[in-house]
């Protein structure tokens, strides 16, 4: 599994956890300021407020789940940020060593576009298949390249030679004399 997925999912299960854990506290928050009592169910282990109709100001308890709440909100945004800028991170040193740079355009649909691109529209896209591997979808720019795509691609069955002769092909192209 590549480091970006690992961290993205990493990421999301981090999210998710938070941002259960700021539900739960606001429904905490909430039920002890409806009825400032708390008591246990006997079919689970959560809290609920029974309905006293009473209304009490609010307790230290009530306070510090606050600020947990507060303390948990800022955690989950900062860790969002964090995110990002390693995403991006990540995405410019893909861009810097690879020469492409990689966009999602739907759920398992990618497109990569050359540094050397003649033209903004030059880009290949990829689908990934549900076994993992990964097909060349038809673009006007993948129709040029017939001779790569059938070596690299159908005979020796290998993307990233084929990306390499795509960038060596588009790399002379800017550098004739």
């Amino acid at each position: 599994m590549n480091p970006t997925s690992v961290a993205k999912q990493q990421r999301q299960q981090d999210v998710e956890a938070l941002q259960e854990e700021v539900t739960r506290l606001r429904e905490l928050v909430r039920s002890l300021q409806d009825g400032g009592a708390m008591v246990h169910s006997q079919d689970d282990s959560s809290m609920h407020a029974p309905s006293l109709g009473l209304s009490f100001p609010p307790s230290k308890e009530v306070l510090d789940l606050r600020k947990q709440m507060e303390s948990s909100e800022l955690r989950n945004q900062r860790l969002k940020e964090v995110f990002q800028r390693k995403i991006q991170e990540f995405r410019t040193v893909c861009y810097v060593l690879t020469g492409y740079q990689m966009d999602i355009t739907t759920e398992n649909q990618y497109r990569l576009t050359s540094v050397y691109a003649e033209h903004m529209d030059d880009s290949l896209l990829f689908k990934k298949g549900s076994n993992g591997s990964m097909q060349l979808m038809e673009t006007e720019f993948s129709k040029t390249l017939g001779e790569m795509v059938a070596l690299h691609l159908h005979h020796q069955m290998s993307i990233p030679a084929f990306l390499s002769a795509v960038t060596l092909d588009l790399f002379s192209r800017q550098t004739v004399i």
